[in-house]
Protein backbone atom coordinates (compact mmCIF):
# COMPACT_ATOMS: atom_id res chain seq x y z
CA UNK A 1 0.00 0.00 0.00
CA UNK A 2 1.04 3.35 -0.53
CA UNK A 3 0.56 6.00 2.28
CA UNK A 4 0.21 9.72 2.23
CA UNK A 5 0.81 11.00 5.97
CA UNK A 6 0.48 14.52 6.99
CA UNK A 7 1.46 15.87 10.51
CA UNK A 8 1.92 19.55 11.28
CA UNK A 9 3.62 19.33 14.71
CA UNK A 10 5.93 17.96 16.96
CA UNK A 11 3.51 15.82 18.60
CA UNK A 12 1.91 14.50 15.06
CA UNK A 13 5.55 13.88 14.03
CA UNK A 14 5.49 11.73 17.18
CA UNK A 15 1.94 9.90 16.46
CA UNK A 16 2.92 9.87 12.91
CA UNK A 17 6.14 7.91 13.88
CA UNK A 18 4.85 5.32 15.86
CA UNK A 19 1.96 4.85 13.87
CA UNK A 20 4.49 3.91 10.66
CA UNK A 21 5.93 1.59 13.07
CA UNK A 22 3.32 -0.47 13.31
CA UNK A 23 2.16 -0.10 9.74
CA UNK A 24 6.07 -1.84 8.86
CA UNK A 25 4.57 -4.44 10.89
CA UNK A 26 1.19 -4.81 9.40
CA UNK A 27 1.97 -4.28 5.52
CA UNK A 28 4.94 -5.54 3.69
CA UNK A 29 5.11 -4.03 0.86
CA UNK A 30 4.53 -0.41 3.00
CA UNK A 31 5.85 2.56 0.86
CA UNK A 32 5.05 6.31 1.97
CA UNK A 33 5.56 9.79 1.75
CA UNK A 34 4.63 12.73 4.80
CA UNK A 35 4.72 15.80 5.85
CA UNK A 36 6.22 15.80 9.24
CA UNK A 37 9.11 15.66 11.38
CA UNK A 38 12.52 14.07 12.10
CA UNK A 39 10.90 10.91 14.31
CA UNK A 40 9.16 10.54 10.66
CA UNK A 41 12.13 10.92 9.05
CA UNK A 42 13.57 8.23 10.71
CA UNK A 43 10.91 5.58 9.54
CA UNK A 44 12.20 5.90 6.21
CA UNK A 45 10.03 7.06 3.61
CA UNK A 46 10.20 10.52 1.00
CA UNK A 47 9.68 13.71 3.63
CA UNK A 48 8.35 16.61 1.63
CA UNK A 49 7.80 19.61 4.31
CA UNK A 50 9.27 19.54 7.82
CA UNK A 51 6.87 20.76 10.48
CA UNK A 52 9.19 23.77 11.77
CA UNK A 53 8.40 25.19 8.26
CA UNK A 54 4.27 24.45 8.63
CA UNK A 55 3.88 24.73 12.64
CA UNK A 56 1.84 28.20 12.47
CA UNK A 57 -0.86 28.75 15.25
CA UNK A 58 -3.34 31.16 16.66
CA UNK A 59 -5.58 33.35 14.92
CA UNK A 60 -3.49 36.36 14.54
CA UNK A 61 -0.49 34.55 13.28
CA UNK A 62 -2.45 32.36 11.05
CA UNK A 63 -4.12 35.55 9.34
CA UNK A 64 -0.39 36.96 8.94
CA UNK A 65 0.77 33.81 7.53
CA UNK A 66 -2.39 33.15 5.02
CA UNK A 67 -0.30 33.04 2.10
CA UNK A 68 1.94 31.12 3.04
CA UNK A 69 -0.12 28.69 4.63
CA UNK A 70 -2.22 28.58 0.93
CA UNK A 71 1.12 27.90 -0.85
CA UNK A 72 1.35 24.67 1.25
CA UNK A 73 -2.10 23.80 0.39
CA UNK A 74 -1.60 24.37 -3.11
CA UNK A 75 1.58 21.84 -2.97
CA UNK A 76 0.20 19.39 -0.90
CA UNK A 77 -2.66 18.99 -3.10
CA UNK A 78 -0.19 18.72 -6.40
CA UNK A 79 2.15 16.59 -4.77
CA UNK A 80 -1.07 13.97 -3.62
CA UNK A 81 -2.14 14.15 -7.11
CA UNK A 82 1.44 13.31 -8.23
CA UNK A 83 2.31 10.19 -5.70
CA UNK A 84 -1.51 8.70 -6.36
CA UNK A 85 -1.23 6.75 -2.62
CA UNK A 86 -4.10 4.75 -1.80
CA UNK A 87 -4.65 6.28 1.27
CA UNK A 88 -3.82 9.58 2.91
CA UNK A 89 -3.84 9.44 6.58
CA UNK A 90 -3.88 13.01 7.93
CA UNK A 91 -2.71 14.01 11.78
CA UNK A 92 -4.66 16.27 14.23
CA UNK A 93 -3.44 19.90 12.68
CA UNK A 94 -7.18 20.14 11.49
CA UNK A 95 -7.03 23.76 9.51
CA UNK A 96 -4.77 22.42 7.24
CA UNK A 97 -5.96 18.83 7.26
CA UNK A 98 -9.71 19.01 6.80
CA UNK A 99 -9.19 20.90 3.95
CA UNK A 100 -6.67 18.40 2.39
CA UNK A 101 -9.70 15.92 2.99
CA UNK A 102 -11.95 17.29 1.10
CA UNK A 103 -9.75 17.61 -1.75
CA UNK A 104 -8.62 13.96 -1.32
CA UNK A 105 -12.48 12.64 -1.05
CA UNK A 106 -12.60 15.07 -4.54
CA UNK A 107 -10.46 13.22 -6.36
CA UNK A 108 -11.75 9.31 -5.09
CA UNK A 109 -8.65 9.22 -2.78
CA UNK A 110 -9.49 7.25 0.77
CA UNK A 111 -9.35 9.57 3.70
CA UNK A 112 -8.26 8.61 6.95
CA UNK A 113 -8.15 11.30 10.07
CA UNK A 114 -5.29 9.84 13.16
CA UNK A 115 -6.26 11.99 16.10
CA UNK A 116 -9.39 13.67 15.68
CA UNK A 117 -9.45 17.77 15.44
CA UNK A 118 -10.73 18.97 18.79
CA UNK A 119 -13.86 20.16 18.04
CA UNK A 120 -15.03 19.10 21.29
CA UNK A 121 -13.17 21.99 22.97
CA UNK A 122 -14.27 24.58 19.76
CA UNK A 123 -15.16 25.02 16.30
CA UNK A 124 -17.54 21.73 16.74
CA UNK A 125 -18.92 23.27 13.09
CA UNK A 126 -16.10 21.32 11.44
CA UNK A 127 -18.08 17.85 12.30
CA UNK A 128 -20.03 18.59 8.65
CA UNK A 129 -16.81 18.39 7.08
CA UNK A 130 -15.44 15.19 8.63
CA UNK A 131 -18.53 13.44 8.31
CA UNK A 132 -18.59 14.62 4.59
CA UNK A 133 -15.56 13.97 3.52
CA UNK A 134 -12.63 11.78 6.11
CA UNK A 135 -13.56 8.27 5.76
CA UNK A 136 -12.09 6.29 8.82
CA UNK A 137 -11.53 8.04 12.04
CA UNK A 138 -9.10 7.03 14.83
CA UNK A 139 -9.80 8.67 18.13
CA UNK A 140 -6.94 8.48 21.29
CA UNK A 141 -9.35 9.50 24.13
CA UNK A 142 -12.00 7.60 25.26
CA UNK A 143 -14.51 10.25 25.63
CA UNK A 144 -14.22 11.22 22.07
CA UNK A 145 -16.53 7.82 21.06
CA UNK A 146 -18.93 9.02 22.95
CA UNK A 147 -18.73 12.51 21.56
CA UNK A 148 -18.53 11.53 17.95
CA UNK A 149 -21.71 9.06 18.85
CA UNK A 150 -23.94 11.99 19.82
CA UNK A 151 -23.24 13.58 16.04
CA UNK A 152 -24.05 10.24 14.26
CA UNK A 153 -20.37 9.29 13.37
CA UNK A 154 -18.27 6.17 14.35
CA UNK A 155 -14.82 6.09 15.40
CA UNK A 156 -12.16 3.93 16.32
CA UNK A 157 -10.37 4.29 19.68
CA UNK A 158 -7.92 1.51 20.14
CA UNK A 159 -5.64 3.25 22.95
CA UNK A 160 -3.45 6.18 23.31
CA UNK A 161 -0.06 5.91 21.15
CA UNK A 162 1.69 8.05 24.09
CA UNK A 163 1.69 5.06 26.48
CA UNK A 164 3.73 3.28 23.72
CA UNK A 165 5.84 6.09 24.04
CA UNK A 166 6.82 6.49 27.03
CA UNK A 167 7.07 2.41 27.89
CA UNK A 168 9.80 2.29 25.55
CA UNK A 169 11.78 5.26 27.10
CA UNK A 170 10.93 3.51 30.56
CA UNK A 171 11.76 0.33 29.28
CA UNK A 172 15.32 1.73 28.20
CA UNK A 173 16.17 1.66 31.27
CA UNK A 174 18.96 4.66 31.42
CA UNK A 175 19.94 6.41 34.81
CA UNK A 176 19.87 9.61 36.55
CA UNK A 177 23.47 9.89 36.55
CA UNK A 178 24.48 9.46 33.29
CA UNK A 179 21.58 11.76 31.94
CA UNK A 180 23.35 14.44 34.76
CA UNK A 181 26.85 13.76 33.03
CA UNK A 182 26.02 13.72 29.79
CA UNK A 183 24.46 17.29 30.02
CA UNK A 184 27.28 18.33 32.32
CA UNK A 185 24.05 18.78 35.36
CA UNK A 186 24.51 19.18 38.52
CA UNK A 187 23.58 16.46 41.51
CA UNK A 188 20.36 18.55 42.34
CA UNK A 189 16.86 17.47 42.05
CA UNK A 190 15.61 18.48 38.30
CA UNK A 191 12.37 20.89 37.72
CA UNK A 192 11.84 20.16 33.52
CA UNK A 193 10.31 23.16 31.93
CA UNK A 194 8.45 22.40 28.46
CA UNK A 195 7.66 25.86 27.14
CA UNK A 196 6.26 24.93 23.59
CA UNK A 197 7.23 23.54 20.29
CA UNK A 198 6.39 26.53 18.48
CA UNK A 199 8.59 30.29 18.83
CA UNK A 200 5.12 31.63 19.36
CA UNK A 201 4.43 29.55 22.76
CA UNK A 202 7.77 30.00 23.89
CA UNK A 203 8.01 34.18 23.52
CA UNK A 204 4.84 34.16 25.27
CA UNK A 205 6.21 31.32 28.05
CA UNK A 206 9.74 30.63 28.80
CA UNK A 207 10.29 34.26 30.19
CA UNK A 208 7.77 34.05 33.10
CA UNK A 209 8.68 30.39 33.81
CA UNK A 210 12.37 31.74 34.26
CA UNK A 211 12.04 34.55 36.57
CA UNK A 212 11.40 31.74 39.62
CA UNK A 213 14.74 29.98 38.79
CA UNK A 214 16.70 32.52 41.92
CA UNK A 215 13.54 30.56 44.51
CA UNK A 216 15.10 27.06 44.01
CA UNK A 217 18.84 26.54 44.85
CA UNK A 218 18.66 23.43 46.39
CA UNK A 219 16.94 22.39 42.78
CA UNK A 220 18.22 22.84 38.93
CA UNK A 221 16.14 23.88 35.80
CA UNK A 222 16.42 22.08 32.62
CA UNK A 223 14.60 22.75 29.35
CA UNK A 224 13.56 20.47 27.08
CA UNK A 225 13.81 22.28 23.71
CA UNK A 226 11.69 21.75 21.38
CA UNK A 227 13.02 20.12 18.44
CA UNK A 228 12.63 22.15 15.44
CA UNK A 229 13.95 25.36 17.35
CA UNK A 230 17.57 26.41 17.39
CA UNK A 231 19.54 26.50 20.37
CA UNK A 232 20.32 30.36 19.75
CA UNK A 233 16.59 30.74 19.77
CA UNK A 234 16.51 29.91 23.36
CA UNK A 235 20.22 32.25 24.63
CA UNK A 236 18.03 35.15 24.14
CA UNK A 237 15.83 33.68 26.62
CA UNK A 238 18.31 32.29 29.40
CA UNK A 239 21.13 34.90 29.47
CA UNK A 240 21.60 35.38 33.29
CA UNK A 241 19.45 32.53 34.35
CA UNK A 242 20.88 29.58 35.73
CA UNK A 243 19.27 27.00 33.87
CA UNK A 244 19.99 23.97 31.06
CA UNK A 245 19.07 23.66 27.89
CA UNK A 246 18.87 20.23 26.30
CA UNK A 247 17.54 18.98 22.91
CA UNK A 248 16.15 15.98 22.03
CA UNK A 249 15.83 14.10 25.70
CA UNK A 250 12.54 15.69 26.54
CA UNK A 251 11.57 12.25 27.86
CA UNK A 252 14.90 12.23 29.92
CA UNK A 253 13.83 15.42 31.46
CA UNK A 254 10.38 14.23 32.36
CA UNK A 255 11.77 10.78 33.69
CA UNK A 256 13.82 12.77 35.96
CA UNK A 257 12.41 15.45 37.11
CA UNK A 258 10.71 16.06 40.87
CA UNK A 259 8.41 18.54 39.44
CA UNK A 260 7.62 20.46 35.90
CA UNK A 261 6.30 23.66 34.51
CA UNK A 262 4.21 22.46 31.36
CA UNK A 263 2.70 24.36 28.69
CA UNK A 264 -0.72 23.41 27.94
CA UNK A 265 -0.27 20.79 25.05
CA UNK A 266 0.63 16.94 24.52
CA UNK A 267 3.14 17.41 27.14
CA UNK A 268 0.83 17.81 30.23
CA UNK A 269 0.09 14.13 29.57
CA UNK A 270 3.16 13.12 28.62
CA UNK A 271 4.75 14.45 32.57
CA UNK A 272 1.41 12.63 33.41
CA UNK A 273 2.55 9.53 31.94
CA UNK A 274 6.00 10.08 33.86
CA UNK A 275 4.77 10.45 36.99
CA UNK A 276 5.55 13.70 37.48
CA UNK A 277 3.83 16.71 39.23
CA UNK A 278 3.32 19.66 37.36
CA UNK A 279 1.81 23.25 37.16
CA UNK A 280 0.59 23.45 33.69
CA UNK A 281 1.27 26.95 32.17
CA UNK A 282 -0.18 29.29 28.71
CA UNK A 283 0.01 32.78 27.51
CA UNK A 284 -0.87 33.53 23.98
CA UNK A 285 -1.20 37.01 22.71
CA UNK A 286 -4.36 39.04 24.61
CA UNK A 287 -6.32 39.35 20.77
CA UNK A 288 -5.60 35.63 20.18
CA UNK A 289 -6.73 34.77 23.99
CA UNK A 290 -9.88 37.07 23.63
CA UNK A 291 -10.94 35.32 20.64
CA UNK A 292 -10.72 32.11 21.88
CA UNK A 293 -12.64 32.54 25.06
CA UNK A 294 -15.34 33.36 22.60
CA UNK A 295 -15.19 29.80 21.03
CA UNK A 296 -13.76 27.38 23.30
CA UNK A 297 -16.54 25.03 25.21
CA UNK A 298 -14.20 23.51 27.95
CA UNK A 299 -13.30 23.71 31.26
CA UNK A 300 -10.13 22.66 31.06
CA UNK A 301 -6.93 23.36 29.01
CA UNK A 302 -4.52 20.61 29.73
CA UNK A 303 -5.12 16.44 28.44
CA UNK A 304 -4.87 15.58 32.22
CA UNK A 305 -7.79 17.13 33.44
CA UNK A 306 -9.98 16.83 30.48
CA UNK A 307 -9.70 13.18 30.47
CA UNK A 308 -10.50 12.82 34.03
CA UNK A 309 -13.08 15.81 34.14
CA UNK A 310 -11.72 17.53 37.06
CA UNK A 311 -8.76 19.46 38.82
CA UNK A 312 -5.63 17.36 38.33
CA UNK A 313 -3.33 19.80 38.04
CA UNK A 314 -3.31 23.22 38.46
CA UNK A 315 -3.40 25.50 35.25
CA UNK A 316 -2.47 29.07 35.23
CA UNK A 317 -3.77 30.96 31.92
CA UNK A 318 -2.94 34.02 30.85
CA UNK A 319 -3.43 36.62 33.30
CA UNK A 320 -3.00 34.05 36.22
CA UNK A 321 0.28 32.97 34.62
CA UNK A 322 2.24 35.45 36.93
CA UNK A 323 5.52 34.87 38.84
CA UNK A 324 3.78 34.95 41.92
CA UNK A 325 1.27 32.29 41.06
CA UNK A 326 3.88 30.01 39.56
CA UNK A 327 5.68 29.79 42.41
CA UNK A 328 2.77 29.30 45.03
CA UNK A 329 1.58 26.15 42.89
CA UNK A 330 5.63 24.96 42.36
CA UNK A 331 6.30 25.42 46.03
CA UNK A 332 2.18 23.01 46.39
CA UNK A 333 3.99 20.01 44.36
CA UNK A 334 7.54 20.32 45.17
CA UNK A 335 7.17 20.24 49.28
CA UNK A 336 3.49 19.42 50.07
CA UNK A 337 3.19 15.63 50.51
CA UNK A 338 -0.48 15.64 50.32
CA UNK A 339 -0.20 17.93 46.89
CA UNK A 340 2.21 15.36 45.48
CA UNK A 341 0.41 12.17 46.85
CA UNK A 342 -2.79 13.34 45.28
CA UNK A 343 -1.72 14.20 42.31
CA UNK A 344 0.38 10.93 41.89
CA UNK A 345 -2.83 9.08 42.83
CA UNK A 346 -4.96 10.80 40.38
CA UNK A 347 -2.05 10.10 37.37
CA UNK A 348 -2.56 6.60 38.34
CA UNK A 349 -6.28 6.17 37.57
CA UNK A 350 -5.25 7.85 34.61
CA UNK A 351 -3.24 5.02 32.72
CA UNK A 352 -6.52 2.54 34.02
CA UNK A 353 -8.39 5.18 32.07
CA UNK A 354 -6.23 5.58 28.92
CA UNK A 355 -5.83 1.52 29.04
CA UNK A 356 -2.64 -0.55 28.20
CA UNK A 357 0.09 -0.35 25.48
CA UNK A 358 0.17 -1.34 22.15
CA UNK A 359 -2.07 1.47 20.71
CA UNK A 360 -0.09 2.61 17.73
CA UNK A 361 -0.05 -1.48 16.33
CA UNK A 362 -3.85 -1.48 17.06
CA UNK A 363 -4.58 1.65 14.72
CA UNK A 364 -2.00 0.30 12.65
CA UNK A 365 -3.57 -3.32 11.80
CA UNK A 366 -7.11 -0.88 11.82
CA UNK A 367 -6.16 1.25 9.01
CA UNK A 368 -4.72 -1.76 6.91
CA UNK A 369 -7.82 -3.89 7.22
CA UNK A 370 -9.80 -1.15 6.66
CA UNK A 371 -7.79 -0.62 3.46
CA UNK A 372 -8.17 -4.59 2.54
CA UNK A 373 -11.48 -4.37 2.67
Amino acid sequence: MKYYIIAGEASGDLHGSNLLKGLKLVDSELEFRFWGGDLMKAQGGELVKHYKETAIMGFVEVLMNFGKIKKFLSECKDDILQYKPDVVILIDYPGFNLRIAEFAKSKGIKTYYYISPKIWAWKESRIKKIKAFVDKMFVIFPFEVDYFKKHNYSVDYAGNPLLDAVQEKIDEKSSLDDFINRNNLENKPVIGILAGSRKQEIDRNLGIMLKIIPNYKDHQFVIAAAPSIEHDYYNKFIEGHKVKVVFNQTYDVLQYSSAALVTSGTATLEAALFNVPQVVCYRAGNLTYFIAKQFIKIEYASLVNLIMDYEVVRELIQFDMTTEMLKNELDKILFDTDSRKRILDAYKKLREVLGGTGASERVASLVYNYLQK
